[in-house]
């Protein structure tokens, strides 16, 4: 009988690779199969790992197979992948276990003829998973690319502006597991009393390095506890924590938060101004607009509204805010620890019609900013094209604003935000420095 698990992975890893899903869309699919908290686990694991080890499992498979990829039948090659995976990743799983699971999902999934296949791989690479073919530092692009496993292209990015040491460091990065984090909802409670409520229920927390309201669980499960669900806390990664402080926000200010969905930054501002600033929070899908309200809801925040629109052709305001928060769709390069499957679904001609449109949106958002107010503008993206370039673009052309120097600024925001500012007053999360995603976020001034 084929483990659940590995069953339930099989289906999830196909809808990822056959761009039918993302991933959190195909574990979310996936989990009402499984009756077994453990088993669902388990099958997040699989297809996670998977995902994240890709390139470097079908550089095996093709070795031991010595065939290409694309000619492996689809099904065949994320069973290939899924045991592959298990063999060389995960320790507790034994070998039999995972070649038997393999070669009875092969047959499950009507591909009887290539059973042997699947077979002789997994058992070649179980046998020799000690000493395995791959490339080392001496080869540089194909060790970041094949033994790190990352896109090529993207490999080849990094190795040129990063060096070698700092671009393993990043792709190292990159394929641990992100811990869970959570940010304090100041509104309803204070950081004490989450970190005491959650440890009654037996969660250990501790504080993050750098947001000051941001704890990261170090045991339990604080979604399984009665506080989750009261908004007293939110789930949110460290860097995206910190990138609303650039706002600093304060009570009585106009705030519009323009790209403002699942709601984390707005309710974060709202609690920085003590409930006390008027937020307009806006998006443009239905979908994610219903995420953006329930988190308002829960959070408490009475000074948000809500609006419905497209930044890209522009907002039904004049020069009133006093800070218009931008934080872009972009490539998400910066997130790949958290979702490894992007570094598969980018490619780097997407920068160009990125880039365009986030130009859009930080022109028709700085229509709103009043003379003297402050436009933030943020990604979670690693790459210059989304960030200082878009950037440079919009100051040389809108002379209307300057770029503001954080660490020139006062408030109790620059404390947290000093350790992770470049040297133009930029916030620059980095991996490789800061052990954090790769987020940019910027301030500017109009001048009055």
């Amino acid at each position: 009988m084929i483990a659940p698990a590995r069953a339930a992975a099989f289906t999830a890893l196909g809808d990822v690779n056959a761009r039918r899903h993302d991933l959190p869309a195909a574990i979310a699919a996936v989990r009402p199969t499984l009756n077994d908290e453990r088993d669902r686990a388990l099958a997040a694991e699989l297809v996670t790992g998977t995902l994240r080890w890709q390139r470097q499992l079908d550089a095996l498979i093709e070795y031991f197979s010595k065939r290409p990829t694309a000619r492996l039948d689809f099904a065949v090659l994320q069973i290939l992948r899924l045991g592959a995976y298990q063999l060389i990743h995960l320790d507790r799983v034994p070998a039999s276990a995972a070649v038997n699971d393999a070669v009875a999902l092969t047959k499950r999934a009507k591909k009887t003829s290539a059973a042997g296949l699947v077979n002789a791989v997994l058992r070649a690479i179980a046998a020799n998973r000690t000493a395995l073919p791959l490339p080392n530092e001496t080869d540089p692009l194909s060790y970041l690319e094949i033994s790190l496993s990352h896109p090529r292209w993207l490999a080849a990015r990094w190795l040129r502006r990063l060096g070698l040491s700092a671009a393993t460091e990043r792709e190292t990065f990159n394929n641990s597991a992100a811990p869970l984090t959570i940010r304090v909802n100041r509104l309803k409670a204070s950081p004490l009393q989450v970190m005491e409520g959650l440890g009654q229920h037996g969660v250990e927390v501790v504080k993050a390095r750098f947001a000051p309201d941001g704890f990261v669980v170090k045991s339990g499960n604080p979604l399984r506890t009665p506080l989750a669900g009261t908004g007293m806390f939110f789930l949110q990664d460290e860097a995206s924590q910190l990138v609303p402080l650039l706002a600093a926000v304060r009570p009585g200010m106009r705030v519009l938060d323009a790209c403002a969905s699942p709601g984390g930054k707005t309710t974060a501002m709202a609690a920085a101004a003590e409930d006390r600033a008027r937020i307009v929070a806006a998006d443009l899908r239905s979908a994610r607009m219903r995420l953006l309200r329930e988190t308002v809801q829960s959070s408490g925040a009475a000074s948000v509204s809500l609006l419905q629109t497209d930044l890209e052709f522009g907002l039904p305001f004049p020069q009133i805010f006093d800070v218009v928060f931008v934080d872009a769709p972009c490539s998400g390069l910066g997130t790949i620890r958290r979702d490894p499957d992007i570094r598969w679904r980018r490619q780097e001609s997407d920068f160009a019609g990125l880039a365009d449109a986030q130009g859009r949106m930080i022109r028709n958002a700085a229509q709103t900013v009043r003379p003297g107010g402050t436009l933030v503008y943020s990604t979670c993206s690693s790459e210059p094209e989304e960030n200082d370039e878009v950037l440079a673009r919009f100051l040389d052309d809108t002379p209307s604003f300057e770029a503001i120097d954080i660490r020139r600024q006062a408030g109790p925001h620059l404390a947290a935000l000093e350790p992770v500012l470049d040297d133009r007053g930029f916030l620059r999360t980095l991996p490789e420095r800061h052990g954090l995603e790769a987020f940019f976020g910027a301030a500017l001034r109009r001048v009055k």
